[in-house]
């Protein structure tokens, strides 16, 4: 059996892929990203492990004897589902390995915007704290957590884990969901419009759909309250960045914390990349998901399942 890693850097060197060498051949790729690298790489292909390059009838118009697709992570929108079940091919994921890190990412992009920390490591790294005469300094208002409002868009396994994490600050949470089948109980669900008006945070854990692009646009940011921070951990899409970067010098909310952008890396005409108070925008490079625990997980998980598939007993089928 040959196994192709086309993107073996989504996972990052300090993590071993070599238990798929169990498996039987393996060819490992840095990055793989053009359609004709993709057709090339895959022709002889039975297992493809993937990450961002597609898989469409244009890239696996050759790869015959293909018969599984694994992806290192627990989106699939690079995969075209139909056509791989045309062709028997099963597409898998690996899910909720990432749920701890991207929650614990989304506090910190809150907490950075919240308590004016950029400004204050600021205020001491350049020398104005040791001028100072007094032990302390808050020039700039910073408020707590508690008795506000936590706002979300996505109530799934990392949304509901933010949810628990945001009343044990002492929040109240209430919820939106986009596609309107969310079975979620445990938490107020609200119509966006309320949503938009009372939260105080409002961090995005959904996926990117046609309900959900631009979610986030210009008129949704006026609705919100001038002392409100975004935060997307979710698809860049979902905010509409021109419009957040409006509002923002426009100060209709008070700031934001990125993970995601509409295109990825950053492009110079993105006008974020040059709103620079960083007391009110933070933007990382897509790196939420990406803890040395999770990704160990994705690749364990990926192995699983490969091991389940040739088991007869396959595991996390997204086009059954």
């Amino acid at each position: 059996m040959k196994i192709v890693i086309l993107e073996r850097n989504s996972v990052g060197l300090d993590v071993s892929v070599d238990c798929f060498k169990e498996f039987g051949e393996v060819e490992i790729y840095a990055n793989t990203v053009t359609t004709e690298e993709i057709k090339e790489r895959v022709k002889d292909a039975d297992v493809i492990i993937a990450n961002k390059a597609k898989m469409n009838e244009e890239t696996l118009c050759d790869a015959k004897n293909v018969k599984l697709i694994c992806e290192f992570a627990t989106g699939y929108d690079n995969i075209d589902l139909e056509y791989c079940k045309s062709r028997g091919i099963l597409a898998t994921n690996v899910r909720d390995y990432s749920t701890a890190a991207v929650a614990q990412h989304t506090f910190a992009l809150a907490f950075y915007v919240l308590e004016k920390l950029a400004y204050y490591d600021n205020y001491v790294k350049s020398g104005a704290y040791g001028n100072q005469n007094k032990f302390s300094n808050y020039d700039k208002i910073f408020t707590e957590l508690e008795g506000k409002t936590w706002g979300i868009v996505g109530m799934g396994n990392i949304g509901k884990k933010v949810a628990r994490i945001a009343e044990s600050f002492g929040c109240k949470v209430i919820f939106y969901s986009a596609s309107g089948n969310s079975t979620c109980t445990e938490f107020e669900r609200v119509d966006f419009d309320t949503l938009l008006a009372e939260s105080d945070i409002l961090s995005l854990h959904c996926p990117l759909s046609d309900k959900t692009k631009d979610l986030i646009d210009y008129e949704a940011l006026k609705k919100m309250k001038k002392t409100a921070i975004l935060v997307n951990v979710a698809r860049g899409p979902v905010v509409n960045n021109s419009d957040l970067y409006k509002a923002l010098v426009e100060e209709e909310i008070y700031g934001a914390g990125l993970d995601v952008l509409e295109k990825e890396p950053i492009h110079a005409e993105n006008p974020l990349g040059k709103f620079m108070d960083s007391t009110r925008l933070i933007i990382t490079p897509h790196m939420a998901w990406a803890s040395i625990e999770a990704r160990e997980r994705v690749v364990a998980g990926a192995y699983q399942n490969i091991r389940n598939f040739l088991d007869g007993k396959p595991s996390n089928v997204v086009n059954p």
